[in-house]
């Protein structure tokens, strides 16, 4: 692994100054008109220049990463085009859909999977659940991470992009059905309201086990409360079993499927999707692993991550 940067390389890097320097400025501005300042996209940049210029290992790292920085804008961006301006908001016929389907019977009442939950919560599936939401992000990271730093060079690249391609099928799906996740039901009914805010819904009982904000500060910058179908949250496991299934890493998957099972338990019975959502998460991934994996056999994709591994390589 090289720590400096050769001293040919970083006079060809300071030619990438300007550039560098404008795409940021142009990000913060777009942001700034789009969904707003905010102190986050200053740490993204600060985080993206410092990896470029700090050593030639950070730098290849941050260029292949950018295909994660580039989902995560698009993400952020939603924020400024609502679903729910597109089209109605599925709300009282996903509910009844997931009772008719998945409904279960207490007391001679039929309730939905995420109902049932609430009524049979208890303080280790609380915390159980909070750990397992919170690897949603990181652990598909540090896999994308491990892949680089192993010389996976070309799963690393495969695995980020089948990542986002998933995430873009996903929101294809929130603009053609927005809906209504379980807890709006719970607290909203079944009546519409615009600009509804992220909601912690049963992780509320995660933070308050702790003592902390944690899922509330996370939930409060939520890009859309009216995209529950599909499940992306529940795709992200898959991909990563998928890939270490593919890779040396079958030991290592025993952790994986067990976070995979977990975050889909967690789903919904914190009442953040339904069961419905989650089976829609998993076919999402699926869709997406079988079209990447046709779609970088042609030419246009295969160049682009031929062009990709000889950057990062």
């Amino acid at each position: 692994m090289t720590s400096e940067i050769p001293v040919a390389e970083k006079r060809n890097i300071k030619k990438d100054l300007p550039l560098t320097i404008g795409i940021s400025a142009l990000y913060l501005v777009l942001s700034y008109f789009l969904v707003g300042f905010k102190t986050d996209q200053l740490v993204l940049i600060g985080i993206f220049n410092t990896l470029y210029y700090l050593t030639s290992t950070t730098r290849k790292f941050i260029i292949g990463f950018s295909i994660f920085i580039v989902y995560w804008i698009i993400y952020d961006y939603m924020k400024a085009f609502p679903n729910y301006n597109y089209g109605a908001v599925h709300i009282a016929d996903l509910y009844n859909f997931e009772k008719n389907i998945f409904g279960i019977t207490q007391a001679g009442k039929i309730l939905t999977p995420n109902e049932y939950w609430l009524l049979h919560t208890n303080s280790f599936l609380d915390m159980l659940t909070g750990f397992f939401y919170l690897m949603w992000v990181p652990v598909p990271l540090a896999f994308a991470a491990f892949l680089f730093f192993s010389n996976e060079k070309r799963n690393f690249l495969n695995f980020l992009l089948t990542f986002v391609w998933v995430n873009l099928l996903g929101f294809v799906v929130y603009y053609l059905y927005p809906a209504a996740p379980p807890w709006y039901v719970q607290q909203h009914g079944f009546e519409f309201i615009a600009n509804t805010p992220g909601n912690t819904a049963g992780l509320v009982r995660f933070d308050n086990f702790f003592g902390t904000d944690l899922f509330k500060s996370i939930y409060s910058k939520g890009s859309n409360v009216f995209a529950a179908m599909p499940s992306l949250h529940s795709a992200y496991p898959l991909i990563v079993v998928y890939y270490a299934a593919k890779g040396k890493f079958r030991k290592a998957n025993i952790f994986f499927i067990t976070v995979m099972l977990g975050i889909w338990f967690a789903a919904v019975y914190t009442s953040h999707h339904y069961l419905a959502d989650v089976l829609a998460g998993i076919i999402t991934a699926i869709i997406g692993i079988f079209t990447f994996n046709w779609l970088k056999e042609r030419k246009p994709l295969s160049s682009f991550i031929q062009s990709m591994l000889k950057l990062i390589s």
